[in-house]
């Protein structure tokens, strides 16, 4: 039987706001247990709700920035359910009616056409509190430091139909919320995180399948493994006779395997009602205008820059502009001159390989744009190849000395001269005969793949600072032996 996979994602998106959405607690990260919630948040009685102003207006450059329609009038609910870091017993939510209504997300595979995935809502709500686990033995302890973060809660449509669209597309919300500012977008520290919901069918049945939730992963690499695992799973509980239970599940990273939390409830078993606490919130269109008119740079109007003003693909372009500080430091270095296709080529190779080895941010990269760019501008006028420019680049990591200081150096300035070439190659030539000989035996579409390893004769001959172009022309002129 072939499968089909739906996917739906609900993306938790914490907003960067100095104080809580109903109180004036600090949401600073980091802070002692229980040092930052006051007597609402702890869910005293009498205490009352104030709404924090900026939470609406974060959620409105949202909706905004994914062409939603951003409501006038939103209410809050109440979401009835007893967890020991939720001293109130409910979550102050927004069902019925939420802030921002039927948006989309466009995403493309590398390949493959441009998938519109559908937004149907984003809401805002309040973060629950911790259960710490690690320093008490055989007891938990509560931090309600985050209870009452604001948060808003963007649930997609069930159009995702496989792990790497679930990536795609949390990475794209990822980019809109980071450009926006208002989110950090940390996912070590809980920022942005996703509950996935999974389910299988025979593909061309219209009916879902029953869905599993698989809850709060934290990476863009965790969700990929996790929602494949959980696919796995399923089909193979079915193909043995088995049936898919609705659930919420875990994702175990150590095991690579999602493992039940518990039976999934259902929107009744809630008991939602409307918050008597909480007026219903009205934004004025003046208001709405205002805002809109104050949204930056978006990553999709970006990347369409960066092609125009830079040259790179449209592929570079998405990739750049995927993380903004990515994007950031590219037009950095092609604003100090350097060539912009070689530059994205270089910022998305070696210095994302830094970023993912060091696990550090950007900003420490020792490697700055104005650094990156003068070696580009090196490659690009030839005083470098290829290889002598990884070398220079692996210098530049642990040496802060000038590009052409670190050429001198190391002696890596690319030999362009084809008397000096030539004279190379032919000392390769004469050592070689067999190879020659079976070379000039050889049809032409297998001499294309035995030319290497006389470039590679060469190129270590002349210390891998020959000009590589140089030697392919002059190579193939001298091993016709004519």
């Amino acid at each position: 039987m072939i499968w089909e996979t739906v996917i739906g994602l609900e993306i938790h998106t914490q907003l960067a706001t100095d104080s809580k959405i109903f109180s004036g607690s600090s949401t600073r990260y980091g802070a002692e247990p229980n040092t930052q919630a006051n007597m609402l948040d702890l869910g005293l009685p009498g205490t009352l709700p104030v709404p924090n102003e900026r939470a609406f207006e974060y959620a409105a450059m949202f909706g905004m920035a994914i062409d939603a329609v951003v409501q006038t009038r939103s209410t809050f609910d109440r979401k009835n359910y007893f967890y020991p870091d939720l001293p109130k017993g409910y979550q102050t939510t927004q069902l019925f009616h939420p802030i921002v209504e039927h948006g989309h997300i466009d995403i493309q595979l590398e390949g493959q056409d441009v998938r519109r995935i559908g937004v149907t809502r984003a809401h805002l709500e309040e973060d629950a509190g911790k259960s710490l686990h690690e320093d008490f033995d055989g007891m938990t302890g509560i931090d309600l430091n985050r209870a009452g973060t604001p948060l808003i809660e963007i649930v997609s449509e069930p159009d995702l139909r496989n792990a790497r669209e679930a990536v795609a597309y949390l990475k794209k919300i990822h980019g809109i919320v980071r450009a926006l500012g208002i989110c950090d977008g940390n996912m070590a520290e809980g920022s942005f995180r996703c509950d996935a919901n999974v389910s299988v069918r025979p593909k061309g049945q219209a009916e879902f399948g029953t869905r599993v939730e698989v809850k709060n992963i934290n990476s863009f690499k965790f969700v990929e493994k996790a929602i494949n695992h959980e696919i796995e799973r399923q089909i193979e509980l079915i193909e043995d006779g088995g049936t898919v239970v609705q659930e919420t599940r875990l994702y175990d990273p150590d095991k690579d395997e999602t493992r039940s939390m518990r039976s999934k409830e259902e929107a009744n078993d809630y008991r939602y009602f409307p918050c008597p606490d909480l007026l219903p919130v009205v934004l004025t269109q003046d208001y709405l205008d205002s805002i809109r008119a104050r949204l930056p740079e978006l990553p999709e109007a970006r990347a369409q820059r960066l092609v125009d003003d830079y040259q790179v693909t449209d592929y570079d372009a998405r990739v750049l502009t995927a993380e903004g500080d990515m994007a950031d430091y590219f037009e950095s270095a092609a604003a100090a001159g350097a060539n912009g296709k070689l530059t994205a080529n270089w910022v998305m190779a070696a210095v994302s390989a830094w970023l993912n080895e060091s696990d550090s941010p950007l900003s420490q990269c020792p490697v700055q744009p104005p650094r990156l760019a003068a070696l580009v501008k090196r490659i690009d006028d030839q005083t470098l190849n290829s290889k002598g420019a990884k070398s220079v680049w692996e210098a530049m990591l642990s040496d802060d000395a000038e590009v052409d200081a670190l050429i001198d150096r190391l002696g890596l300035k690319q030999v362009t001269d084809t008397g000096a070439i030539e004279a190379v190659v032919d000392q390769v030539i004469a050592a070689n005969p067999g190879q020659v000989e079976g070379y000039r035996a050889a049809e032409p579409d297998k001499q294309g793949k035995m030319v290497g390893f006389f470039v590679g004769q060469v190129m270590k001959a002349s210390g891998g600072k020959a000009n590589p172009q140089a030697v392919n022309k002059i190579l193939r002129e001298k091993l016709k032996g004519e």
